[in-house]
């Protein structure tokens, strides 16, 4: 079974070459949405993120998810408090899709990790790909297309790795600069030469 290790900033164009792994056949595991899963209501984590942050992060039970980021993407130590609570729990989701993978004999597993560099999993994959995109286009992309400010589209750049971070660790750095259509090409490019044939 083939381990891919997909990151890449916010607003890259990550999504879209997940989104297109999964067209031509991987079996991808999105870590946001197991991060959404670790800190539902009543979970073990959401407890720990109201021990560390208090009450005033859950609404009805549930995480406000608007208040915890306005107080971790406006302090670094904050941040990585929340990370060292959430990662862990993550980790262990994304080590049991594995397994189950591998009892389904799926040939090509794309873990989709935003915080690749952050959470130091590069190791664990045969292959690290990263999606990359200049700032002003990531920006741009927030601001149009997410409704951010741009002072908010910043705090979330600044809050993540940089692009030449990501590099360092990928085997391969997709071009999520352009269209669409090119980044997809892009991606079944990488498949043709990175994955064996069935």
């Amino acid at each position: 079974m083939l381990r891919i290790g997909l990151t890449g900033g916010i607003a890259a164009g990550k999504s879209t070459a997940s989104a297109r792994f999964t067209e031509l056949g991987a079996r991808v595991v999105d870590h946001d949405q197991l991060a959404r899963q670790a800190v539902a209501p009543g979970s073990a984590a959401l407890v720990d993120i109201v021990s560390a942050f208090g009450d005033r992060m859950v609404v009805n039970g549930a995480l406000d998810r608007v208040a915890l980021a306005g107080v971790v993407f406006q302090d670094s130590s904050a941040r990585q408090r929340l990370n060292d609570i959430v990662h862990p729990y993550v980790f262990a989701m994304g080590q049991a899709a594995d397994k189950r993978a591998r009892a389904d004999a799926e040939r090509v597993v794309v873990h989709d990790i935003p915080l690749l560099v952050e959470s130091g999993q590069d190791a664990d994959f045969d292959i690290v790909v990263t999606v990359a995109a200049p700032d002003d286009v990531r920006l741009q992309r927030l601001v149009d297309g997410r409704g951010l400010t741009l002072e908010e589209a910043r705090g979330r750049l600044a809050a993540q790795a940089s692009d030449a971070e990501r590099a360092a660790i990928a085997d391969v750095v997709l071009d999520g600069s352009g269209s669409t259509d090119h980044l997809r090409a892009q991606v079944d490019a990488f498949w043709r030469d990175h994955v064996p044939p069935s």
